[in-house]
């Protein structure tokens, strides 16, 4: 993909990023000041509650109508306030960018997940991950569009191998975004368990080709393994082409289960329409966003 393209996937994500957003307002936070529900008491101008006077408390919030009334001191309470917490990882795997389509929408997820988090005024932070290589993305890398340019620049000792988020930081009590097509072997509860690790709440937008779900193919073929960019010879039959839809099938219900487990949205995310549509069809039903306000 060329700079000109990636700019055109980051105002369609941009677009859609003014209409849904990552659900930072269902869960409850913790941390620096922003303008999220917190999970204590706190200075805002939402009020939540009152409660007796103790010595100590800020005399700033004693309700003096209600000490006039009654003689008694009270506090008011107000609703804490806080900066939501945002981990974005994309999947570099070969598999997202073989396609053009795919690679399109690969990119827009990216970009969404990093521009939903920053308009909502969340800390971000971005890794990149292929195999066992982790790459954290400076936010000025992302603006420009070289961020493409660093996967390309991965060194891989197994291209194939599963994403290991192991090694990424993740902080607590943060919404983790894994943009990946899930397109790799193995069970995937290590990598969920890792994302819902420290309270963190994972979700998961998966972009997918309707021509890798339902093939219609016969006869003849010259595959290409992505990760490798081996080519193998292979004749499809309607029996090698049942067993591959069913492999397919039974692998996404493997994650969706383990997702389910693990309380992490997976929403997987059709290529083939706009992304917009995809979004509304697709990821907002699942709970993995919300519509922005």
């Amino acid at each position: 993909m060329t700079r000109e393209e990636l700019s055109h996937c980051h105002s369609r994500a941009l677009a859609a990023a003014g209409r849904l957003r990552l659900p930072l307002r269902s869960k409850v936070w913790k941390g620096q000041a922003g303008e999220f529900a917190g999970a204590g008491v706190g200075s805002s101008l939402d009020f939540q509650d009152h409660r007796t006077y103790v010595p100590g408390d800020d005399p700033r919030h004693i309700n003096w109508q209600a000490y006039a009334r009654t003689g008694t001191y009270t506090m008011k309470l107000y609703r804490e306030e806080v900066r939501p917490v945002v981990d974005v990882v994309l999947d570099a795997s070969e598999s997202m960018w073989f396609d053009p389509i795919k690679a399109k929408r690969s990119a827009e997820l990216f970009y969404f997940a990093v521009e939903s988090a920053r308009r909502s005024g969340a800390a971000t932070s971005v890794h990149l991950v292929r195999g066992d290589v982790i790459r954290p993305v400076p936010s000025d890398v992302i603006g420009v569009h070289r961020w493409l340019d660093d996967i390309r620049a991965m060194p891989v000792a197994d291209a194939a191998a599963p994403p290991d988020v192991s090694r990424i930081q993740f902080r607590q009590n943060a919404i983790r975004v894994f943009v990946s097509d899930l397109l790799f072997a193995g069970d995937p509860t290590p990598i969920l368990r890792l994302l819902s690790a420290r309270q963190g709440a994972p979700i998961i937008l998966a972009p997918f080709l309707k021509s890798e779900a339902t093939p219609e193919w016969t006869g003849n073929y010259e595959f290409v393994e992505a990760e490798k960019s081996t080519r193998h010879q292979h004749r499809i039959e309607p029996s090698t082409l049942r067993r591959y839809k069913e492999a397919y099938v039974n692998h996404f219900a493997l994650w969706k289960n383990a997702a389910n487990r693990h309380q992490s949205a997976l929403a997987r995310v059709e290529c083939d329409a706009d992304l917009e549509s995809s979004l509304f069809a697709e990821a907002l039903p699942l709970g993995a966003l919300e519509i922005a306000n």
